[in-house]
């Protein structure tokens, strides 16, 4: 099983840019990783970033705990924290994202139902959601909606 999706496939081999995955997990248990501090990580830390679960809260606490360490030790500053929304956004499954629904209508003139929406992987739901952001270059937002089989 990938731990990526085929849209990452340009950066996924070097893991120059953090992942989707990761992304998520950083989510889940509130911190926000710049690109200058997942730089400064070795290729060791950051496969453990991707492949080490986050699906409980003691997971996310010792998740967090470790990357913080990891990041205070290489840059001399804890990464920073965010606000954790509850319910998540991408778990919400009665309603689209406005976020998603005005992406959908830019890129592919179509609508998404609440059934397909509800159908995709909360990761997946995750990338839609954050590949739909304001100021996000969202490049990868159609090759999502192919890889999920929704275009």
């Amino acid at each position: 099983m990938s731990h990526f999706f085929e849209f990452e496939a340009e950066f996924t081999a070097s893991l120059r840019c953090i992942p989707m995955i990761v992304r998520y997990k950083l989510d889940l248990c509130g911190v926000k990783l710049k690109l200058l501090h997942w730089h400064q990580l070795s290729q060791e830390q950051r496969q453990w970033l991707v492949v080490t679960p986050c699906d409980t809260p003691e997971a996310q606490a010792d998740y967090r705990q470790q990357l913080r360490d990891w990041v205070t030790h290489t840059h001399g500053t804890s990464p920073s924290d965010i606000e954790i929304p509850q319910p998540y956004p991408w778990d919400i499954t009665t309603e689209l994202p406005e976020t998603v629904q005005q992406q959908l209508i830019k890129v592919s003139h179509h609508s998404l139902t609440v059934e397909k929406w509800s159908a995709l992987t909360p990761l997946q739901r995750f990338a839609l959601v954050k590949l739909s952001q304001p100021g996000h270059e969202n490049r990868n937002f159609w090759p999502a909606l192919q890889e999920f089989g929704l275009a």
